[in-house]
C-alpha cells in the first residue's frame, strides 16, 4: 500500500471530557474541520488524522483515521479505525 493522502482534522464537536467513540465514517465526514497545523487545534478539543492508501497493484483503498488528543508535544491516541470498504474514499 502506498500514502496517496494525508490529512489533519480538528473536532470540535468532541473535547476534554466528552470523548465518544465513533465508527461511523458518515459522523467523521460531517464533524471533521481541516486544519494545516496541530497549533491551529483549539485547546481541550481532540483531532483526526486521516491517511488515505491504495494498492499500486489492484487498486484497492483503506482509510486510516487516529483520534487523538493533542497535549503539549504528544499526541494522546484514543482511537485508531481502519476504512476498507471505500467509506471515506470519498472525503477529501
Amino acid at each position: 500500500m502506498e500514502m496517496v493522502k494525508k490529512q489533519l482534522y480538528a473536532m470540535p464537536g468532541m473535547s476534554v471530557g466528552h470523548f465518544a467513540p465513533m465508527e461511523d465514517a458518515g459522523y467523521f465526514k460531517k464533524a471533521l474541520v481541516p486544519v494545516a497545523k496541530k497549533a491551529d487545534i483549539p485547546t481541550g478539543i481532540y483531532a483526526c488524522g486521516i491517511q488515505h492508501y491504495r494498492c499500486p497493484r489492484c487498486g484497492r483503498t483503506v482509510t486510516k483515521l487516529t483520534t487523538f488528543l493533542p497535549v503539549r508535544d504528544q499526541e494522546m491516541v484514543e482511537q485508531i479505525l481502519y476504512f476498507k470498504k471505500g467509506e471515506m474514499d470519498d472525503f477529501p
